[in-house]
């Protein structure tokens, strides 16, 4: 069994996500193909970086990702940060030969996730992004159904992500409310990950229609941010949101199946409503995070008197990694989908193939964000070939 020696920059939200995800591993994992070695971790404050090394258990912390990337005792890269810093940081961890990791959206543009797969491929590197919902063991099991054809022929997705932790307008302007950092608001950070859902389980877009709004046009610019926390100064300075607060679309599916997805953070209620349904010719599925260990499922093929909706728990040894957890009925969380997440990136650096999902991955969400833009922009119906 091989280690794999990690360099990660970020050290908060998804720099402790990450964390625990490779620290996990080796307890829960340790017939994975190859384990991860916590080397080094990077961030730009020194007493903010140097407090997560000890708290999260890397040998080293660094300020510069340019060290980080170049240095020998590291052979993979995490890359954590802001969107607006993924480009670059791939980009020369690619052409250090380093494998990478990196969170999605995969860049804040289409065409720099482009420039990032194609450095990535002439590299020769193994390379993931971070759409870690797809390893809940209910989403596998959606997934096994889908592809038994237990569904039939599929005919409606409808995907949410609903949250509501910037509707106060007295919330501070975050850098994921600044385009030039996150490169778009509700419609990048959680519409991608209900976008790549509908990939994942019904297959490529085709063609997409949307619209979106922003709410609060100015808030209050922050003193201090962490993860989907911040305070505000003392000041009464005002900074522009220059991202959607939500955004809407419609979508046709290759296969022919439509589609809905929605994304907002002024869904008062939702703290983290990720949330889907799939209709086909022989039954539905239901899944919604907040209760991610279930997924509801109905057959028609059932007895009339017993039709409806089931709950299944998907915490038994039947189900995917559950066997490695706790005893059946025993429910998982949040940061077990990283676990996951990285158990496949370990298991395919050790077998020598390509993760999934990857920068191909990547692209291709960022091609359906990129096709509801203009969309909007142009108020029309926008083909993916277009884009």
């Amino acid at each position: 069994m091989s280690k794999v020696r990690v360099g990660m920059v970020g050290y908060k939200f998804m720099g402790k996500a990450h964390s625990t995800a490779y620290r996990a591993l080796p307890m829960f994992f340790p017939n994975a193909r190859a384990l991860p070695e916590m080397k080094v971790i990077c961030g730009r404050d020194p007493q903010g970086v140097e407090q997560a090394k000890a708290q999260f258990g890397w040998d080293t912390a660094v300020t510069d990702w340019r060290e980080l990337v170049q240095r020998d005792d590291i052979d993979m890269v995490d890359i954590n940060a802001p969107s607006d810093a993924h480009k670059e940081i791939t980009i020369a961890a690619a052409e250090a030969g380093k494998h990478l990791f990196c969170e999605k959206p995969l860049a804040l543009t289409l065409s720099d996730s482009r420039e990032m797969l194609q450095a990535a491929e002439k590299a020769g590197v193994k390379h993931m992004v971070g759409f870690n919902y797809r390893f809940a063991p209910a989403v596998q099991l959606a997934k096994k159904l889908i592809g038994e054809g237990r569904l039939g022929q599929i005919y409606h997705f409808r995907g949410v992500f609903l949250q509501d932790w910037i509707l106060e307008p007295s919330f501070p302007l975050v850098w994921r409310l600044q385009k030039e950092i996150a490169g778009s608001g509700s419609h990048g950070d959680l519409g991608a990950h209900v976008i790549d859902m509908a990939r994942f389980l019904v297959g490529e877009f085709e063609e997409v229609i949307g619209m979106n709004e922003t709410f609060v046009k100015q808030r209050p610019i922050a003193a201090a941010m962490t993860g989907l926390s911040a305070k505000g100064g003392r000041s009464s300075e005002m900074g522009e949101v220059t991202v959607d607060d939500a955004t809407v679309f419609m979508t046709r599916f290759a296969s022919g199946a439509l589609g809905s997805i929605e994304a907002t953070r002024f869904a008062a209620g939702h703290r983290c409503t990720n949330a889907f349904e799939i209709n086909g010719s022989k039954g539905s599925i239901k899944f919604d995070f907040e209760r991610m260990n279930e997924l509801q499922v109905y057959f028609t093929d059932d007895a009339e008197d017993v039709q409806g909706f089931r709950r299944v728990l998907a915490t038994d040894p039947a189900h995917a990694y559950m066997d490695a957890w706790w005893p059946a009925g025993h429910t998982i969380g949040y940061e077990h989908t990283f676990t996951h997440e990285m158990l496949e990136f370990m298991n395919a650096i050790g077998e020598n193939r390509q993760p999934v999902p990857n920068f191909v991955d990547g692209v291709k969400c960022q091609e359906v964000l990129e096709a509801v833009d203009l969309s909007i922009a142009e108020r029309r119906w926008v083909k993916l070939s277009e884009v």
